[in-house]
């Protein structure tokens, strides 16, 4: 399975989280969120500027900034 960022998936793909890469206080609330290596997930949608993404993980909901997107790689489970 390719790794890529997560900002880089489009609405439908699913994946796994491969790694967070951000430290300090937002590595840590990003992992607080549920997103750590090893659950799977997917993209439910984006907002019209492609800013923010809407993931689907451990069955809630969550926003994230493209700015806190781009620290999650992921490994792509399903290619569009």
């Amino acid at each position: 399975m390719p790794i890529v960022p997560l900002r880089k998936m489009a609405k439908g793909q699913k994946g796994i989280i491969h790694k967070v890469s951000a430290s300090g206080e937002l590595g840590r609330r990003i992992r607080d969120m549920g997103v750590v290596p090893g659950t799977p997930f997917q993209v439910r949608g984006r907002a019209p500027l492609r800013d923010p993404v809407a993931i689907r993980i451990r069955n809630f909901t969550l926003t994230l900034r493209n700015s806190e997107s781009d620290f999650i790689e992921v490994e792509v489970d399903e290619v569009l």
